[in-house]
């Protein structure tokens, strides 16, 4: 469902101006005269990635209900009783009016969420106005310029709480049955992956042998398990690239990655007997930077079950050797005996519905409050850098967008400190996280050159 946002003020300033800005068009008239507007006008307005409609309205003035004043008022009272948000503007220049105290106490006695918006602050001016808002009860002022597009970046912060999470939407669209979850079987040569997806498919489908690189294609096998369709993938051992000269071995690798970028899930097929190698390394990130779901399999466990402690030594291991995935399932398995398919199975459900996860707006911010109090970002040249807002953009994999001043200076390490608070508080292991910082002059503009 569309939220409607309405555009409410006294008169003259500059709410067309505003609803202009937001639809990308010239569809209300704008004069310097006071009363251009009569009629309610409604558009489809874009702000970033949200998307509403916008109601441009009369301004308010005291009149009686008879007179044309009155009527256009009426106007825009109704326009407020439909608005699931109120943008209430004035003007930063001037400053509060006696005109602009009747009409905040109308707009806050409606219980609809209110934006204070301090319009023509265009450069900077206009901040003892923007200041002076602030006795209106309605919050703090978001200044910003209508005519010429600043501070829109800031009315994007501002609007975000008030529309539904994705998450919202999509609650109880059940995911189509019959679509195949993608799995990738990656690792070194002789890893055992061809064994591996015969017994679980349970026939001598791939071709397999001591021989290393007897895989030269990434092969497809449609699979059930336990009533869910899978569509699995096996691919040719991936070597250090410096190794790999064989012009049919480039192809294959090729093929290989291709695979990655086409999984929802991969599975990073270890040689229990001498797992994180160097090359294995290499091969999660790889599935790191293409956004994928990882599970790690520990091949040929028969051999080494016999060592008592060594799972817990491996996953520790894990956790040390590949932060950027913490908390990534390693599953013990043997291809060869058939022994350890059930947990790899439930693993890589599990890890796929970590990456397909949403959390709410409110939830990531009451976090973020927590989060910067107990570890409040450095000061950079005397100013404290200021996160403001945070909120997830997408999922496969979780994607979050902060917002802030001064995010281009904000150290790495903070971001790593973020981003594992995140893993932690919202249990998203072995998932890459993305995030991306936000801020300054207004990034949804379309006019914006």
């Amino acid at each position: 469902m569309t939220a409607t946002v309405a555009i409410v003020g006294r008169p003259n300033v500059g709410k067309s101006t505003l609803f202009n800005r937001l639809v990308g068009k010239k569809l209300a008239l704008v004069d310097d005269r006071p009363g251009v507007t009569r009629d309610r006008r409604e558009g489809e307005a874009r702000l970033g990635d949200l998307e509403f409609r916008i109601v441009d309205t009369a301004g308010l003035e005291e009149s009686t209900e008879e007179s044309l004043l009155g009527r256009m008022r009426a106007q825009t009272e109704a326009a407020i009783g439909d608005a699931d948000v109120i943008l209430f503007v004035i003007d930063a220049r001037v400053g509060i009016l006696p005109a602009d105290r009747p009409f905040a106490e109308l707009v806050r006695r409606s219980g609809k969420p209110v934006i204070l918006i301090a319009n023509k602050a265009e450069g900077g001016a206009g901040l003892a106005g923007a200041y002076e808002a602030f006795s209106l009860g309605l919050g703090e002022p978001v200044p910003l310029s209508a005519e010429h597009g600043e501070g829109m970046a800031d009315l994007f912060e501002a609007l975000m709480p008030y529309f539904p999470d994705p998450q919202d939407e999509t609650e109880g669209e059940e995911e189509d049955p019959n679509k195949p979850l993608q799995v990738a079987i990656v690792g070194r040569p002789n890893a055992g992956k061809s064994t591996l997806i015969n017994r679980m498919v349970g026939e001598e489908r791939l071709l397999t042998g001591p021989e290393a690189g007897i895989t030269r294609d990434s092969i497809s096998l449609d699979w059930t398990w336990r009533g869910r369709p899978f569509k699995l993938f096996d691919t040719a051992g991936l070597r250090k690239r410096a190794r790999v000269e064989d012009k049919l071995e480039k192809l294959s690798v090729a093929d290989a990655l291709r695979a990655v970028r086409f999984a929802e899930v991969v599975v990073v097929l270890l040689d229990a007997t001498i797992p994180f190698e160097k090359q294995d390394l290499s091969i999660v990130d790889l599935v790191e930077q293409e956004g994928r779901a990882l599970v790690i399999g520990l091949n040929k466990w028969d051999l080494v079950a016999d060592q008592p402690g060594l799972l817990k030594d491996l996953k520790e291991k894990a956790t040390r050797l590949l932060p950027q995935v913490r908390g990534a399932p390693v599953v013990p398995l043997s291809g060869l005996a058939g022994s350890g398919i059930d947990g790899l199975m439930k693993a890589i459900i599990q890890v796929y519905d970590t990456w397909n996860r949403r959390i709410a707006t409110a939830r990531l911010n009451q976090w973020l409050t927590e989060a910067i109090d107990a570890n409040p970002p450095p000061a950079v040249s005397g100013r404290r850098i200021k996160i403001r807002y945070m909120t997830q953009v997408k999922a496969r994999p979780p994607h979050f967008a902060i917002f802030g001043n001064q995010l281009d200076a904000l150290p790495k390490s903070y971001t790593r400190y973020l981003v594992n608070g995140i893993r932690e508080a919202f249990e998203l292991p072995g998932v890459p996280i993305r995030v991306s910082l936000r801020m300054g002059k207004n990034p949804f503009d379309k006019d914006r050159k």
